[in-house]
């Protein structure tokens, strides 16, 4: 299979809807991530996104639809707090989990009485859901476990050959996953935290809880990123807190002595004077919490093109939407076997 990245036109969207509709894959843009897109109610489109990616085939996926889609056409019950954060939030990186069974192929949610529905800001994103006018389920489009892809270029790298079509809708600004928030119960329960905060969604419907379980092998998670090791480039990960610098500079100086032929540093921008006499191939982080986010798949996987080694340091700030970063960051530096479970 010839793997092919084109611009958003007319002609490529005709070409995207031609794949969905022949229960195909085509990566999207959005403005979090890229998605690896499928007809949400298609079993063989589904059940071939999950065989691409190498997903585990209980980790549920998210249908995206356009900002116009009749929302009732897959949920049972839409609770009047949903609404109001749709209002402030939607189109944009938030996902709501709804009450709903049967209403899309039963691989989507894994077995689970819920659908995860996220409208994307993204014009071409938004431009490809209104050409094929039915839910698109698109989780990144990565292998599993790799680092989410932040450009056509990324998915490209994981998947040439494996796919036929990606659109190139530039690279995304929002740089992790949309926010995953439960509107199940009586208030609304984030699962994945993101770019929409719990105190963002607290300032809309007056309460949010967190859901922090401790999931182990056998367990439904209900939604994605909340299991599984993620994020994480093809190279030696270790992470230090904001408070380790020493610590993190005694590896750097350790993996050098060792025979490490590259290191690479990953930091905030704030703690590059730090490191910088080390012999390190130095990523800055940003300054910014907006800088950070959308900067940190882009330098993971840069790592692991320039390093055999990655040493990366918190951010001193950890809240609002560096919970998300830091959820993500936790994850990437963790070793793992890129695409194979645990």
């Amino acid at each position: 299979m010839i793997t092919h990245i084109k611009q958003i036109t007319t002609e490529s969207l005709e070409e995207a809807k031609k794949i969905i509709f022949s229960s195909g894959v085509v990566a999207i843009p959005t403005e979090t991530v890229y998605g690896l897109g499928g007809n949400a109610f298609d079993d063989v489109a589904v059940k071939k996104i999950f065989e691409v990616k190498g997903r585990p085939n209980d980790n549920p996926l998210i249908a995206h639809i356009h900002s116009d889609y009749d929302l009732m056409k897959i949920i049972d019950y839409d609770p009047p707090y949903a609404k109001k954060l749709r209002d402030a939030f939607l189109p944009g990186p938030l996902t709501l989990v709804y009450p709903a069974t049967n209403k899309v192929s039963s691989f989507v949610s894994c077995g689970l009485n819920t659908l995860a529905v996220r409208v994307p800001s993204h014009a071409g994103a938004q431009a490809f859901l209104r050409a094929v006018d039915v839910p698109i389920v698109a989780p990144s489009a990565n292998i599993s476990k790799h680092v989410s892809p932040t450009s056509a270029k990324h998915v490209f790298d994981d998947f040439n050959g494996k796919i036929p079509l990606i659109l190139d809708g530039g690279n995304s600004i929002g740089g992790i996953e949309s926010t995953v928030c439960d509107v199940t119960g009586e208030v609304p329960v984030i699962l994945r935290p993101g770019l929409i905060t719990k105190e963002m969604i607290e300032s809309v419907c007056g309460a949010c809880e967190v859901y922090a379980p401790t999931l182990k092998k056998g367990d439904k998670a209900k939604s994605p990123g909340m299991m599984y090791k993620h994020y994480s480039p093809r190279c030696k990960t270790y992470l230090f807190g904001s408070n380790e610098i020493d610590l993190a500079k005694e590896k750097v100086l350790e993996q050098k002595k060792n025979g490490a032929d590259k290191v690479a540093l990953l930091c905030e921008e704030n703690v590059v004077k730090e490191f910088e006499t080390l012999p390190v191939v130095l990523l800055s982080l940003g300054k910014s919490e907006a800088e950070m986010a959308s900067n940190l798949y882009g330098l993971l996987r840069k790592a692991e093109e320039v390093a055999d080694v990655l040493v990366a340091v918190e951010p001193k700030k950890q809240d609002g939407v560096m919970v998300g970063v830091m959820n993500r960051l936790k994850k990437a530096c963790l070793s793992v076997d890129i695409g194979k479970d645990e």
